[in-house]
């Protein structure tokens, strides 16, 4: 029975309702129950097996098996007759007939490898004065040393209101000496007698860094806490040259509506990303600044966000497979 327009645009629209997209599952704005519904009418693409045991040896084993069987149906359909057994022997008896052709394991063992003991190193053991002597030289290595992070004028107010949250974890975490120099505008992170770590000073000065950048404290303040962080920094024009209204578009399309697109990509490759005029600021991983980098790239390289959704979506459902 043909159906007619209506019903099929009936079912086209239900069917169009019913699918969830991209965009709004990585966002999350929905709620669990029509998250449990998009999961069950879109299942995430996913592989048939976990990562690792896709090529199973199931097939190759199969196929030795039948070999085998093959060959002792032929022993049993062909027993050996007399005159095979005879030449057999024949054969054993030559190749074992020849004593030279044996790797003789007596020899071998009986003349190991002699190692003269004077060629052995000595070293005199470490006296206290000199462990002593290397830490204080260790010590003095991280004392005296004095870091200046630039503050640039826009972030000057942020800084103000959020110095709390930024000597402090300097001072109690990293035993470090933290000043605010207002002639300069710089911040002055110097090490004492409390710092432990040799790498401490560093980290502390990377953490002022990110702030200065654009990152909130408490994102910024991840790179005391882990080691596996960094900040990666790229502009517009190293990806595509771009003037104008163009320009102006490409950091529309990153950004999003109301922040929406840089939300998606900071929740999809578990990042922050700061805007700045054309400069791109990415905190994070090794692995995830590089999804958040390509997702950034295809947007600026004109590719729809819809597409892009879609490309962050199964970067996560992957990254989830394997956790």
């Amino acid at each position: 029975m043909p159906t007619t327009p209506s019903t099929s645009k009936v079912a086209s629209s239900s069917s169009s309702a019913s699918k969830p997209s991209a965009k709004s599952t990585i966002l999350g704005g929905a709620s669990n129950a029509s998250k449990t519904k998009a999961s069950n009418t879109h299942p995430i693409l996913k592989h048939e097996k976990p990562l690792g045991m896709e090529g199973s040896d199931d097939e190759d084993l199969t196929v030795e098996l039948g070999d085998d069987d093959d060959e002792v149906f032929e022993d049993a359909t062909n027993p050996p007759t007399s005159s095979n057994v005879n030449q057999e022997d024949d054969d054993e008896l030559m190749i074992s007939s020849n004593p030279a052709s044996k790797p003789s394991s007596s020899s071998s063992s009986a003349n190991p490898v002699q190692l003269d003991p004077s060629l052995k190193p000595n070293f005199a053991p470490l006296s206290k004065n000199s462990a002593s002597a290397q830490s204080i030289a260790q010590q003095d290595v991280t004392k005296g040393q004095l870091r200046r992070i630039p503050i640039p004028p826009h972030r000057m107010t942020p800084l103000k209101n959020d110095w709390h949250k930024i000597y402090t974890p300097l001072v109690e975490m990293a035993g470090l000496m933290v000043r605010m120099n207002v002639q300069r505008r710089m911040v002055e992170i110097k090490s004492s007698k409390h710092t432990t770590e040799t790498g401490m000073l560093q980290k502390g000065a990377d953490f002022v860094k990110a702030f200065a950048l654009g990152f909130d404290a408490d994102d910024a303040i991840a790179l005391l806490r882990m080691d596996d962080l960094f900040v990666d920094t790229f502009e517009i024009k190293d990806v595509k040259t771009l003037h104008g209204d163009h320009l102006s578009r490409a950091i529309g399309r990153i950004a999003g509506k109301d922040g929406r697109t840089r939300f998606a990509i900071e929740n999809a490759s578990r990042t922050r990303v700061v805007l700045a005029d054309t400069k791109i600021h990415i905190l994070g991983s090794f692995q995830n600044i590089k999804i958040a980098r390509d997702a950034c790239v295809n947007l600026i390289m004109g590719s729809p966000p819809g597409k892009v959704y879609a490309n962050l979506k199964t970067i996560g459902a992957r990254q989830r497979q394997r956790a």
